[in-house]
């Protein structure tokens, strides 16, 4: 280990922590890193991690529990300081937490839930998320019969999500105004897994159906790609992540709202929480940090970043931020909503 002399408590930010990160390295256990938006938050951590110093390692698992637990070992065996992971199992993913644990080597869960108070837990509000999706869908849609296409049933997040959705469609659904025909899991959130419930979904209700909740924008994909072979492309659909193909879809009315978690935000805090924690800094001491305990009953810390719902009424919010250029947003927009008008 190349751990650093441990900083004071009162000394140490976030900020001037990275500023002192030479001799570090930081590794990084992706998942699945062909989904788009993991790029973006590679690009982040990196940028924080070269700003401080810091050397960059990280694995891609692609998608496989068992390779991300000797990906992990790997990365341990390499020396580094600290360790990000994008779990691809909640579950699967614990011996290797232990093993970081046994070399003294911080971790950060990053994204997706680690039950395991020995990981600090880092992500965006998934339940507002959820929230946020169901209420834009039933805003366009308040009656009529819903499809709930939900993340994989391995990530916990899936469930976060599905309980935001709840929330804000239990009342519409007391009421008799909409009734859910449909739900089905997506196995490792691939759009083709997606495309492939929501087919089935059609067939059995001989495409009667009116909005579709689909927890991000690659199951969205999956989802409109169902709904055009069928001539109903256009009824309302949620995502997240700004997916850039996802927004272009929000510009032409394809999908209803795609719930935007700047990753940029997220790189960035992992990277500067990874630094900080390998220098000494304990995880309550991380700025707007919090101690939460999750639905099995296991106390974490924890940050939450805020997301922003994006619809055709605020996509300009996406393109002042650099997010996406008017070019690659309006493509095959045809007037449509600002800035494609």
């Amino acid at each position: 280990m190349k751990l650093l002399a441990t900083l004071s408590a009162a000394a140490v930010l976030l900020g001037s922590a990275a500023a002192h990160a030479q001799d570090l390295t930081v590794g990084v256990s992706w998942s699945n890193f062909q989904e788009e938006r993991w790029k973006r938050d590679e690009g982040a951590i990196r940028a924080v991690l070269d700003e401080a110093g810091a050397e960059y390692v990280s694995t891609d698992a692609q998608s496989s529990s068992a390779k991300q637990l000797s990906d992990v070992e790997s990365l341990i065996a390499q020396g580094v300081d600290a360790l990000i992971i994008l779990a691809q199992d909640t579950q699967a993913i614990i011996p290797a937490v232990q093993a970081a644990a046994d070399e003294g080597i911080p971790v950060v869960g990053y994204d997706r839930l680690i039950e395991d108070p020995r990981a600090f837990y880092l992500t965006f509000d998934n339940v507002e998320v959820g929230r946020m999706q169901a209420r834009a869908v039933l805003e366009e849609q308040p009656t009529g019969n819903y499809v709930m296409i939900k993340g994989s049933p391995t990530d916990p997040n899936a469930d976060f999500l599905r309980g935001g959705q709840q929330e804000v469609l239990q009342e519409a659904i007391d009421a008799g105004d909409i009734e859910i025909v449909g739900e089905a899991y997506t196995d490792q959130w691939l759009p083709a897994n997606a495309q492939r419930n929501m087919e089935q979904i059609l067939t059995a209700q001989d495409n009667d159906v009116d909005a579709v909740v689909a927890s991000n924008d690659g199951t969205a994909g999956g989802v409109v790609a169902a709904l055009t072979a069928q001539g109903m492309d256009g009824i309302p659909v949620s995502g997240q992540d700004g997916d850039l193909a996802a927004l272009n879809r929000v510009a032409k009315g394809t999908q209803t709202v795609s719930v935007w978690k700047d990753a940029r935000d997220l790189g960035r805090e992992a990277g500067e929480i990874a630094v900080a924690m390998a220098q000494g800094t304990e995880m309550s001491e991380i700025e707007g940090a919090e101690e939460w305990t999750s639905p099995s009953g296991t106390t974490l810390t924890a940050k939450f970043l805020a997301p922003i719902p994006i619809t055709q009424d605020n996509l300009d919010v996406v393109v002042d931020a650099g997010w996406i250029d008017v070019e690659t947003l309006c493509q095959g927009v045809e007037g449509g909503p600002a800035p494609c008008n």
